[in-house]
């Protein structure tokens, strides 16, 4: 497995989740080198971006409908991309998935992602 995401769950409306996604060393020996994206789908629907964050990880952009709820976050030293979920709504149900992009920058369509994590389920009930 190169990406592992975890943390995903059933939740109720306005409870908040932290999803985290590690990548293998052996595959991404240069992370630090990358992007990182959360992506998320939901039954019946296209896959549709939730968060970016480049390289540098000095900023981040996410897409407007979790903007202001959602934080993407990263650690380089453990190879990892970090998804902070609050103020969660039963729309925001989906799997979630991480991408990894060889682009340093953020990139906001999934065609750009190279590499992709298994996908970790959130429900949100109301």
């Amino acid at each position: 497995v190169q990406l592992q995401a975890s943390g995903g769950g059933l939740v109720r409306a306005g409870d908040s989740l932290r999803l985290s996604c590690l990548a293998s060393e052996r595959t991404f020996s240069n992370f630090s080198d990358t992007g990182m994206g959360w992506f998320r789908q939901a039954p019946g629907k296209d896959r549709e971006f939730v968060a970016a964050i480049p390289a540098s990880g000095a900023f981040s952009s996410v897409g407007a409908a979790v903007k202001g709820r959602f934080f993407i976050s990263r650690d380089n030293a453990k190879n990892a991309v970090y998804l902070q979920m609050n103020n969660l709504k039963p729309e925001d149900t989906a799997v979630y998935y991480c991408a990894v992009s060889r682009i340093r920058h953020v990139q906001t369509h999934p065609k750009f992602y190279d590499f992709w994590g298994q996908g970790t389920l959130v429900t949100v009930s109301s």
